[in-house]
């Protein structure tokens, strides 16, 4: 999918949260938007999804501005992960996942593809949880059940806000690699710049609603980006089987 950020912003409260953001994500690769907290990270995913409205410039899909597009035509386009629900709907693990057919669904309610469900299962590789109810997962679980209700739309462009939140090590490693080898367009705001500068062809990097930097993460995660927007002192280094940049953080200094 071709993806356009032209000039976009909004704001909340009165406040410019997302500002000017101007980028073109690559397509059929995964891009990581980074940013400390409040940066606008969220805010720019829900711009992209056509949840919020931008106040000035536009989101263009295939070069057609998102808020163009009918409700039904943007859920068939657009799969949006936000950060971990907390909902108790007594709902099994299949039927979570099935929600996300509901863009497909006739007037009768009859999906034309029902293996989709069981595909999408598979691929998030949580197929094992099919019949448990959702209010017994754990917030693990649970990120890789929605990530299933993602892929169940089987979306051109796929957004996720911290995919990888109460995952264990392997279990971020394995989703960023699966999600790095769909060959979707997709943006994932993620905290962890290690993991991004591991499996991201792209990132864009957030501060105060303005794009700081955008390109392949061993071009923009240097240490005076580090230093100026997240105020951390870093050595780059070099991952020894992958050659992808590797941060090293420096410890404070702490102040007399």
């Amino acid at each position: 999918m071709d993806l356009t950020l032209d000039g976009v912003g909004t704001r909340l409260g009165g406040r410019w949260v997302v500002d000017g953001i101007d980028a073109t994500p690559p397509a059929g690769h995964l891009t990581g938007l980074l940013g400390p907290n409040g940066a606008g990270k969220t805010t720019l995913l829900r711009l992209v999804a056509g949840l919020l409205p931008p106040e000035k410039g536009a989101v263009l899909i295939h070069e057609t501005p998102v808020h163009e597009l009918s409700r039904r035509t943007r859920a068939r386009q657009i799969a949006l992960l936000e950060q971990e629900s907390t909902s108790t709907v007594p709902l099994t693990v299949r039927e979570v996942v099935s929600l996300g057919r509901i863009p497909y669904r006739s007037l009768w309610g009859t999906d034309p593809d029902d293996a989709a469900v069981d595909r999408a299962l598979v691929s998030a590789q949580a197929d094992h949880l099919a019949d448990r109810p959702w209010s017994s997962l754990s917030g693990g679980e649970r990120q890789r059940v929605q990530i299933a209700r993602a892929l169940a739309q089987e979306p051109e462009l796929l957004l996720l806000d911290e995919p990888t939140n109460h995952l264990d090590v392997s279990a971020q490693l394995s989703l960023l690699a699966f999600v790095r080898d769909l060959g979707t367009t997709t943006v994932a705001a993620l905290h962890d710049l290690n993991l991004a500068a591991a499996f991201c062809e792209h990132v864009l990097v957030l501060a105060d609603g303005h794009l700081a930097a955008a390109g392949h993460p061993r071009e923009v995660l240097t240490p005076a980006l580090l230093r100026a927007v997240y105020g951390v002192e870093a050595d780059i280094l070099e991952h020894p089987r992958t050659g992808r940049p590797v941060i090293a953080f420096h410890e404070p200094t702490r102040s007399e």
